[in-house]
């Protein structure tokens, strides 16, 4: 794989910061198109988009410096913002994301359940394709594997361990969360509840992630024991079963 999208001096664009921006702009599109069927004004999603950007990026590498090896973040502190390198997780950036949505429906006065309704099929489509960026950059790579059609990262520049055969994970998670996409997408105009296609795809994506996790070689560790993406993934998904019976049997429309 090759990460680097192009170079002028000592100034590098990145196939993944370029795969990142193209998952949010192709989000924003799907996102607005639905927000206008379901009756929110035109523009509210490109306008959530620009708080939505920096937090996501924020709590996504947030959450790696915290996880991943905080003390070295604190030696090396102008290493947290090397975002270029990889180390943005997604649990952060769905975190992140989260409580920005919160706060913009307040602002706006949105029902906030029916408006993570219209951003759900954005998010698992946009998960896809920053995926993509992963796997050009070398970043979630798999464990070594014997599979045929394990892949091999030679370029130096790749975040992968190089020469051996590794799971690719990144084209796991992909492939899946553009299923969940298509069912969220076929699912959009046959809810029953407010909150019921985000509900949807939170169970959806602990799922995904729970299953990924047996695969990843680079797993961040609670306590040095349990890979901390398997610990959130199960809360995501009690959470999300806890909501869908909750707001299923309330009948509640806000």
């Amino acid at each position: 794989m090759h990460p680097i999208f192009f170079k002028i001096g000592h100034i590098e664009i990145r196939y993944y910061g370029v795969m990142i921006a193209l998952a949010f702009i192709v989000g924003a599109i799907i996102g607005d198109r639905e927000a206008r069927r379901k009756g929110f004004p035109h523009g509210a999603v490109y306008d959530l988009l620009s708080y939505l950007l920096i937090a996501a990026i924020l709590g996504a590498r947030l959450y790696y410096v915290i996880f991943a090896d905080i003390s070295w973040f604190i030696r090396h502190p102008l290493e947290i913002f090397a975002i270029w390198r990889g180390g943005l997780s997604l649990h952060g950036g769905f975190i992140g994301g989260l409580l920005t949505g919160i706060w913009y429906c307040r602002k706006r006065g949105f029902p906030a359940w029916r408006f993570a309704d219209v951003l759900a099929p954005s998010i698992a489509l946009s998960q896809a394709i920053g995926r993509i960026g992963c796997t050009l950059n070398g970043c979630s790579y798999g464990r070594p594997t014997t599979f045929p059609w394990g892949v091999v990262f030679t370029d130096p520049n790749s975040l992968a361990p190089l020469g051996i055969p590794l799971h690719p994970t990144q084209i796991y998670e992909m492939i899946m969360s553009l299923i969940l996409f298509a069912g969220l997408w076929y699912g959009r105009k046959k809810v029953t509840f407010d909150g019921q296609l985000f509900i949807t795809y939170l169970m959806g994506y602990g799922v995904i992630r729970f299953f990924l996790e047996f695969f990843r070689g680079d797993s961040l560790l609670l306590f040095n024991l349990v890979p901390v993406p398997h610990a959130v993934s199960v809360v995501i998904f009690l959470t999300g079963i806890g909501l869908y019976l909750y707001r299923r049997n309330a009948h509640v429309y806000i």
